[in-house]
């Protein structure tokens, strides 16, 4: 099949919906984006390794608390939608769109294993026509030096016989106003060829699209967007520490600062970074430097602020409790939320996790409290015990010594976490909102 006819037979397919759209990875990136497609009006055949999530999705479970049952058992019904674990139907989709998993490995280093064995799954079924996009977060030039020389071994010429494309995922979990389909979306192309099928696919199915020149400045973006994000964030991290140490409320200065209507952007501080985009991202870039000798003070630094952020906490319970004539060593200690981010049920990277492994290190009966997370599930990185969440009754904030919140979910009942517990460490200025609590109320 020569460029014309190939580029030709795919438009009219994305034009008049008919195109089968493969989504390989059904997490919090690509089960919204096969929701946006869907309701673009293209069928989306969806991919997992993970069996068990295959399972629940055919069985009309939905996984992703902003992703109802009723959608997903509603969009399979209607064979709108069909979950897969079966990679050897990977020929039948006009265009793939990849969003699997990038982490780091355990030297920092970007861990590609994820987005290479699907490349190679993809090449071994590969067919012309086909659309191949990724969007996994990654460092400039994994599409062109990563990707594509593994599709080649399908002998298909890329531009030709099958196009390929970069465009970062911009999901949000838990915002209302930017789901998948309501994102402007950076697409750029392997070729020119490619960079129009993408833009026209993607046109579809999102609000905007925003073309660039090549897959490497998609690439790019995507990092500067994180990275923009991680430095300020460790910016108010830092000068909190600096600001509680003088006696000076963080959240006041913020606050005071944002009512300037030019030249500033509120960020805020936390007990460390979650979710798997603005702990990760920044360090691809990085990585990148090193491979060209060239320092990334900024990135290097950034992430030294951040991860130190749990250890400063745990201090900040230690003083608490230390004023009141308790130990960590025995105390009663709930964490509220293990979610990385307030009315999300997403526990990637998040820093409750290492709060819970420190406290429990020095001897804290621990405890939690996450309406969005029942059970704490298993992570790459940390040491999870088999805990379920505890109801926030009287009785149970009368049992802790300490009520620590890591995540202030709209959920939580403020009012009778102030009235019945008897210190509440809080770093996320959540109590503010309490006009006279009964607890011990420290900020850190």
């Amino acid at each position: 099949m020569n460029q014309q006819s190939a580029q030709t037979t795919l438009q009219g397919k994305l034009d008049d919906r008919s195109a089968l759209v493969g989504i390989v990875g059904l997490g919090y990136v690509g089960l919204p984006l096969a929701q946006a497609f869907i309701d673009a009006g293209y069928r989306v055949l969806g991919f997992d390794v993970d069996s068990s999530k295959v399972e629940k999705l055919l069985a009309g479970e939905s996984y992703i608390g902003h992703l109802s049952s009723e959608w997903v058992t509603r969009c399979i019904g209607e064979k709108l939608f069909e979950p897969t674990a079966s990679m050897k139907r990977l020929a039948e989709p006009d265009a793939i769109l990849i969003c699997v998993p990038t982490p780091l490995s355990e030297s920092r280093d970007p861990d590609l294993s994820y987005v290479e064995s699907t490349a190679e799954q993809i090449a071994t079924r590969l067919r012309p026509g086909q659309l191949v996009v990724l969007e996994s977060t990654t460092y400039p030039g994994t599409t062109r030096d990563v990707m594509l020389p593994i599709l080649s071994k399908s002998e298909l010429t890329c531009g030709e016989d099958y196009f390929l494309a970069y465009s970062p995922e911009r999901e949000d979990p838990g915002n209302p106003d930017f789901t998948a389909g309501g994102i402007p979306k950076v697409v750029g192309g392997y070729d020119e060829a490619s960079a129009k099928l993408a833009e026209n696919l993607y046109g579809k199915a999102v609000s905007k699209v925003v073309p660039v020149a090549s897959c490497e400045v998609a690439e790019a973006c995507k990092v500067l967007e994180n990275t923009y994000r991680a430095v300020n964030i460790a910016l108010v991290n830092e000068l909190k520490k600096l600001f509680d140490h003088i006696g000076i409320d963080v959240w006041d200065v913020i606050e005071a600062a944002k009512t300037k209507p030019f030249g500033f952007q509120a960020f805020y501080p936390g007990p460390g970074l979650g979710g798997h985009c603005i702990p990760i991202d920044p360090f691809y870039l990085s990585w990148v430097a090193r491979k060209n000798d060239m320092p990334t003070r900024f990135i290097e630094l950034t992430g030294e602020v951040n991860t130190s952020m749990p250890e400063y906490v745990v201090q900040r319970v230690a003083r608490a409790l230390n004023d009141v004539e308790k130990s960590v060593k025995g105390s009663k200690i709930c964490i509220l939320g293990m979610a990385y981010k307030r009315d999300v049920d997403d526990p990637r990277e998040s820093p409750s996790f290492r709060l819970l492994e420190l406290l429990a290190a020095q001897g804290a009966q621990i405890s939690y409290s996450d309406p969005h997370i029942p059970h704490l599930p298993g992570m790459r990185h940390f040491n999870v015990p088999d805990l379920h969440s505890s109801e926030l009754t009287q009785a149970y904030l009368n049992e802790q010594d300490c009520v620590l919140i890591s995540t202030d979910h709209s959920a939580f009942d403020y009012e009778l976490i102030g009235r019945h517990s008897k210190l509440v460490v809080d770093t996320r200025n959540a109590m503010h909102r309490v006009a006279a609590p009964a607890a011990t109320v420290v900020k850190a």
